[in-house]
């Protein structure tokens, strides 16, 4: 490490300030933004207001998963969610009858509504074969409530069956039943397997602009959505039903494509709008967000719903809208964290208005920084290691933060070493977020808000006081070069996501402030 520094002079601290009142008045006038609502496209409704269909997946209380054989779902709970449901759309999709959901037609009929009653094909022929049974079963039953058998999800997708295989299962089900008979996959994969329109009484497509191989921005999302309709009605014959389509409110942005609870709301409103005027057959996914699917494809899986796992709207239909609605919340983290810094100044026996001023500001920020990350944290998190390991990184943030003027304003050797430590970690975890992004990045976040505050302090901030935290190790020079590296070319897979370019600067920060000020042996 390098001795310690004098304390900082006037000059320095007075620069100091002017810092942080530029973070924190950026902040503000983000967070400001997130809060104004905004004028978003309003769908023509029908006079009873009520959707198509929507997506219904019960699993979203604590512990409830369909991967677990173990998971079954009461009728007291399907009764209420269709209760709930039934009052804004006529009809529910269900992915499955097992775990309880053969249920969900009884229910149903119960209310008026109808069934899209989906049989789970997967690998294993034995579960295969008593999810078709029941389903036939069901549909024979409720012939009035269940609007079509969807035989199979996605299967070609997955590639857990041939098309000669989906055939055989969707050909023995119409032999069975009365009503009509379809395959739900991803556009691209009919397009892929034309045949099986000759098996099916209609077309049962998924369009999910966020997820194509191309992600589409939201700007693009409706477009693409109507692209695709015309070329699928130029190369299939029968009628097509959109199987799924929507928007995630929260999660990691892929390309131009940004999980928000606006965009949201302006995909759903736009498409209603489009697929009123279109005349489109349309389910959308999906009613109730579901947390378990955090653990497939990360925390962007568990945000699709139009409701949340309270059962509540996520955004209105009509009307117009903001972001977040933080209320007087962000006020008073800001003061709290001011408070804090001050009460930490009088410990440390700070008196000059320069210095007060600046740990009053870095205070503010620090307490909105918290409030952000602790958001962030609830929705990222879903195992004690996730909660250890970004909670932990959360929590050496903020304890960085206070290590900084006990280090620059006292010149404290323990805090100078809290300091270093925090921005050898920080750089440690950096580099570990860099490698699941390249390695797993389809369904990893950009964690922005864990790092840059403790960031943009540990390096502009100490360097404005005219202290250092400089490496004294020529390893740190590899090390910093890999994290410049590999966030470099998280850039270069998605050079149009914001994201990844402001990920980008702040490890080009960590770097700059952990890069070795001169050469010595790796001890």
């Amino acid at each position: 490490m390098t001795t310690s520094s004098p304390s900082p002079s006037q000059k320095t601290t007075w620069r100091f300030s002017a810092f942080n009142l530029v973070l924190l008045l950026t902040l503000s006038l983000w967070l400001w933004y997130q809060n104004k609502p905004v004028q978003l496209p309003e769908p023509n409704l029908a006079t009873d207001a009520k959707l198509q269909c929507v997506s219904y997946s019960p699993y979203y209380n604590k512990g409830q998963t369909p991967l677990d054989i173990n998971t079954f779902i009461t009728h007291e709970q399907i009764d209420s969610d269709l209760a709930k449901l039934s009052t804004q759309f006529a009809c529910v999709r269900i992915y499955s009858v097992g775990q309880g959901l053969d249920y969900v037609p009884e229910a149903a009929s119960k209310l008026g509504m109808k069934v899209y009653v989906g049989a789970w094909i997967g690998w294993i022929k034995k579960l295969n074969e008593k999810e078709l049974k029941l389903a036939i079963e069901v549909a024979n039953k409720y012939p009035d409530t269940v609007k079509a058998l969807v035989i199979g999800n996605e299967v070609l997708l997955r590639g857990e069956q041939s098309e000669a295989s989906m055939k055989a299962y969707i050909e023995r089900a119409k032999a069975a039943t009365h009503v009509p008979v379809t395959y739900a996959d991803v556009w691209e994969f009919w397009r892929k397997h034309p045949a099986l329109e000759s098996s099916v009484d209609f077309v049962t497509v998924h369009i999910l602009p966020y997820w194509e191989d191309q992600p589409q921005p939201i700007e693009r999302a409706i477009d693409h959505t109507q692209n695709v309709m015309n070329l699928l009605a130029s190369t299939f014959k029968k009628p097509i039903l959109i199987g799924e389509t929507g928007w995630p409110s929260v999660g990691r942005q892929r390309e131009g494509a940004r999980p928000s609870a606006l965009n949201q709301a302006f995909y759903m409103r736009s498409f209603l709008k489009v697929a009123d005027e279109k005349h489109w057959n349309y389910n959308l996914i999906e009613a109730v967000d579901q947390p378990w699917k955090r653990g497939l494809e990360g925390t962007v899986g568990g945000y699709w719903g139009i409701f949340n796992t309270d059962l509540k709207p996520k955004f209105p239909f009509l009307g117009d809208m903001a972001e977040k609605h933080d209320g007087q919340s962000v006020i008073y983290s800001g003061l709290i964290g001011s408070l804090l810094f001050l009460v930490w100044a009088f410990i440390l026996n700070i008196r000059t208005k320069s210095q007060m001023l600046s740990l009053t500001l870095l205070g503010a920020l620090a307490g909105m920084s918290t409030l952000l990350q602790s958001e962030y944290l609830l929705a990222a998190c879903r195992t004690k290691n996730e909660w250890v390991a970004l909670g932990g990184l959360a929590l050496l943030g903020l304890v960085c933060l206070f290590s900084i003027p006990a280090y620059a304003f006292k010149a404290n050797k323990t805090a100078k070493k809290i300091s270093h430590l925090s921005l050898s970690i920080i750089l440690l975890a950096a580099l570990s977020a860099n490698y699941l992004l390249i390695t797993d990045g389809r369904y990893r976040d950009f964690a922005v808000s864990l790092y840059v505050l403790p960031v943009l302090q540990l390096s502009i901030g100490l360097w404005l006081l005219e202290h250092s935290l400089k490496q004294r190790y020529v390893a740190f020079r590899i090390l910093t070069t890999l994290l410049f590296a590999s966030a470099a070319f998280c850039l270069y897979k998605e050079p149009t996501n914001s994201l990844a370019i402001f990920w980008l600067i702040l490890c080009s920060l960590i770097a700059w402030a952990n890069w070795p000020t001169k050469r010595k042996s790796v001890i």
